[in-house]
């Protein structure tokens, strides 16, 4: 009998680690974009700073204030995909302590709690990130009249 209750604890920790998990893939989605977006932001970089000496002098403030700008938003992302990769480690262990804790028999509820308050504080620090790196791009599109 004690082999059929340790299966059914397992299940029940399985069940419990469903929903970090489910966390998990949507804090990947959330890195791939993330990436994405760094990706194109060192890209433009990279072009504008291989024109930057064949540029005339009026045209050269313009790209700087442009390059400027793109350093803040790499800077943005890269904290973002930083606080949002804390999360998932976070979530990781999460997990993990649920079944430490199933095997040995310890509860730790407050470790736990603790561990998904901070998973989440890193999740919404990262997202505001994320956030700002899109105010950051789209206030810099200037739409010149006709």
């Amino acid at each position: 009998m004690q082999l059929f209750s340790g299966i059914t604890d397992v299940a029940h920790v399985i069940q419990l680690a469903v929903a970090p998990v489910f966390l998990l893939t949507g804090v990947g989605a959330i890195l791939s974009v993330l990436v994405n977006r760094l990706g194109r932001v060192v890209d433009r970089f990279r072009a504008l700073e291989h024109n930057l000496p064949e540029l005339n002098d009026t045209a050269r403030p313009s790209v700087q204030d442009e390059m400027r700008n793109l350093a803040r938003r790499a800077r943005m992302i890269h904290w973002a995909i930083g606080l949002c990769t804390g999360c998932a480690l976070l979530v990781c262990i999460v997990i993990a302590t649920l079944f430490v804790g199933s095997i040995t028999h310890v509860e730790m509820p407050a470790i736990i709690a603790s561990l998904f308050i901070l998973a989440m504080l890193t999740l919404v620090a990262g997202l505001l990130c994320f956030l700002r790196e899109i105010a950051l791009a789209t206030g810099s599109i200037h739409v010149v009249p006709r």
